[in-house]
């Protein structure tokens, strides 16, 4: 059994931080401000973006942590280090977001038979530095590693998101100032609402999902299993497969059936630079065995006839 372990780069991952910390506390700090202006002026619509942001600020405080935490070594009693801890932040996060979504839609309902006032110009003076802090921001992380750092990608894909919020508050403030029209703020509201339950539930069902251990999304076991009996000619049959993620790293176990190697050591980087170029898995234990596995049946090689198939297809 071997292991084979990435380890990460602290100059880029310093160089991440800088970016997203100044990214994080501009998005946290204009988030006080617009619950402060939303409460002073009445806009519910602000309060809503308000809580669009925050979901800004926790998706950017989770990439800070998580280049924080791939920069510390593992230790005896965790062993995979601390990037689980993003992934419990954002399902805290996210049950936070759908609680908050609740409560505004609820106000945003009542308000539709009991109007309340709504102040336009300082509705419309918030909205438009809203709109400042999340164009700085993106361009905080754009400027970034974001090609490399799936950190940082989905950092600004979520200000890129709150760009609309605040879009959509200068609109309904500007409705307001010309016709007085008070309906526009509770309706806003609901739609911004819309948009960060969407976002919400997207991170629920992400971190729940990666907190079961459940397989990453974009990793086909059965289809990795074939392609590596029909690709690597030496193996005869992968089983036992196991894949997780801790934090964004996949970690998987296998075991592989091989046709004894004259060269053990060739074979298993083999096989860990196949999993490493097409699936980008870089931390991977593999069992090699010589002969059936009989340890079930679903260890046990019954379909002698496909794996002389794909011997032949090899050969070819």
């Amino acid at each position: 059994m071997v292991l084979m372990h990435e380890h990460p780069q602290g100059t880029r991952g310093n160089s991440n931080n800088k970016r997203l910390l100044a990214a994080f506390v501009i998005t946290a700090l204009f988030m006080a401000v617009e619950v402060a202006g939303g409460l002073y002026s009445g806009s519910l619509a602000l309060l809503a973006d308000a809580g669009h942001m925050l979901t800004d600020a926790a998706a950017l405080m989770m990439a800070l942590l998580a280049v924080n935490f791939a920069q510390r070594k593992p230790n005896i009693s965790h062993t995979f280090g601390y990037l689980r801890l993003t992934t419990l932040a954002a399902f805290i996060n996210a049950l936070a977001l759908v609680i908050i979504t609740i409560l505004i839609v609820w106000e945003a309902i009542r308000r539709f038979y009991q109007p309340h006032p709504v102040e336009g110009w300082p509705m419309m003076i918030i909205a438009v530095g809203g709109l400042v802090a999340n164009l700085l921001s993106f361009w905080l992380l754009h400027g970034g590693d974001e090609e490399k750092n799936i950190n940082l990608r989905a950092a600004a894909l979520h200000v890129m998101g709150d760009l609309l919020g605040s879009v959509g508050a200068i609109l309904a403030a500007l409705i307001i100032v010309i016709t007085g029209w008070m309906p526009i703020d509770p309706i806003l509201s609901i739609l911004v609402s819309c948009l960060v339950l969407h976002n919400a539930r997207r991170l629920l069902q992400e971190s729940l999902h990666e907190l079961l251990e459940g397989t990453p999304k974009q990793i086909n076991i059965d289809q990795l299993k074939r392609e590596m009996t029909l690709n690597i000619p030496a193996v005869r049959n992968i089983h036992h497969v196991h894949i997780w993620l801790v934090g964004e790293k996949p970690v998987m176990t296998l075991h592989a059936q091989v046709i004894p190697p004259l060269d053990h050591d060739a074979l298993l980087h083999q096989i860990q630079d196949y999993l490493l170029s097409r699936y980008k898995i870089s931390h991977v234990t593999v069992q090699m065995e010589y002969q059936q596995c009989m340890e079930d049946e679903y260890c046990r090689i019954t379909a002698s006839a496909d794996l002389q198939h794909g011997h032949a297809h090899h050969q070819h």
